[in-house]
């Protein structure tokens, strides 16, 4: 969800088909942050930022009056959501340890340092 037009988003005909298609570069090379090996306050200024982008992308995807209304003043959605971050972390830790069991054992060719 974004909150403008992605200049990467764009469509095609395709000559044999007629058909339209939709794609999106799947990279555009912008920077990005190693959280590793940020601090405290760095980790939390990164994470306060990028909900705060999240945010701003749901809320213009929507009646914010009616989103408002449905959350609330109490903390019971912020609270529903930071389980769902912690559920959703635990699952994925889970996940991967299953592919590097299933990269150890030959079911999955993988490689790495790329």
């Amino acid at each position: 969800m974004q909150a403008t037009n992605d200049i990467f988003l764009g469509r095609h005909r395709g000559r044999l088909a007629g058909r339209e298609f939709y794609w999106r570069q799947l990279k555009d090379m912008k920077g990005s942050f190693n959280v590793a090996a940020l601090d405290k306050a760095g980790f939390e200024t990164y994470v306060k930022v990028c909900a705060w982008c999240l945010a701003r992308a749901h809320a213009r995807t929507g009646d914010s009056a009616a989103i408002w209304a449905y959350i609330g003043t109490g903390d019971r959605f912020a609270q529903a959501i930071a389980d769902f971050a912690v559920i959703y972390a635990d699952q994925t830790e889970k996940d991967h340890q299953a592919l590097q069991r299933a990269i150890q054992s030959g079911r999955i060719a993988a490689e790495t340092g790329i």
